[in-house]
């Protein structure tokens, strides 16, 4: 991870203002949704995409193909094909 050397901090709703530079440069703007990721102590932020991707190809999943696994993970019917495989191998 890189770090901008931006320091903000916390008001006390919470809240923290994303610096405008930082905004513009990830095209960030009035309206977008973030979404919240933890990694260990750190909080994640990331632009929201209402896409949804396979954890297993990446490739990007139709609603009405999309199998849901493991807390919420997205599985591809070719995601699900892969693993079924890989978990079959494993069992011989």
């Amino acid at each position: 991870m890189k770090s901008t050397g931006m320091v903000r901090k916390v008001d006390r709703l919470g809240r923290i203002v994303t610096p405008i530079e930082l905004r513009r440069a990830l095209n960030v703007t009035v309206g977008d949704e973030l979404e919240i990721f933890v990694e260990g102590e750190k909080i994640v932020l990331s632009k929201y995409t209402k896409e949804k991707f396979c954890v297993i190809t990446g490739e990007v999943i139709d609603e009405k193909t999309e199998l849901n696994y493991l807390n919420g993970a997205s599985l591809s019917p070719k995601g699900a094909a892969i693993l079924l495989k890989e978990l079959q191998d494993y069992r011989n």
